[in-house]
């Protein structure tokens, strides 16, 4: 089977390169513990009377509460072409709200790279600005340089342990470089720092 490398926390972690279908045209269902996942299309949970896609832990779409605990994140997300954007600043925004989310939750973005020497050009995942509790709805932005060598970019929602978020008011587009970017670029970004031990 082939896998596609998805990163959060910092590790890497191996997803089946098909995703559960959903019926969520455009959207797919994935993630190191997916099956603890659910996402749908919510036309009463809205923003500006649109309607928004959610995600939620299992037990909470059974209404279990906590009583089964997540072992790992779900995450709605699509993976495009990046022939479009290949030189570009990008910019994925969304206004969520979330609900007991009692782990963490965030928008995140992969640029990836052209072979395994190089899988992550890109990356951010909210992980240092989560989403937690319950909020109401509140714009979030992810923004990355998508490399003229890149090979593909991977976007959408995660959720990490028990809750309920909610996407809507999705924008992918390009910036100026005066945005400036939100995450961290890959190994292309790695040197050498702090030989002399003094940091």
């Amino acid at each position: 089977m082939r896998t596609r490398v998805f990163v959060v926390l910092a590790t890497l972690v191996l997803l089946p390169a098909v995703a559960r279908a959903t019926g969520l045209e455009g959207w797919h269902l994935a993630g190191c513990d997916a099956s603890s996942y659910a996402m749908d299309r919510d036309s009463i949970e809205t923003y500006t009377g649109k309607p928004s896609g959610r995600l939620m832990s299992v037990s909470e779409r059974q209404g279990l509460g906590a009583t089964e605990p997540c072992k790992g994140y779900g995450t709605m997300c699509q993976c495009i072409d990046p022939a479009s954007y290949a030189g570009k600043r990008i910019r994925f925004s969304g206004y969520v709200k979330a609900r007991e989310v009692n782990d963490w939750a965030g928008l995140w973005m992969r640029v990836d790279g052209p072979d395994s020497s190089c899988p992550t050009l890109a990356f951010d995942n909210m992980y240092a600005r989560p989403i937690k509790g319950s909020k109401d709805w509140a714009r979030y932005d992810v923004v990355l340089d998508v490399a003229p060598q890149a090979k593909g970019i991977c976007f959408g929602i995660l959720l990490h342990g028990q809750g309920t978020i909610w996407l809507s008011g999705v924008s992918f587009e390009a910036v100026s470089a005066a945005v400036p970017t939100t995450g961290a670029r890959g190994r292309e970004e790695l040197k050498p720092t702090n030989l002399d031990f003094e940091r």
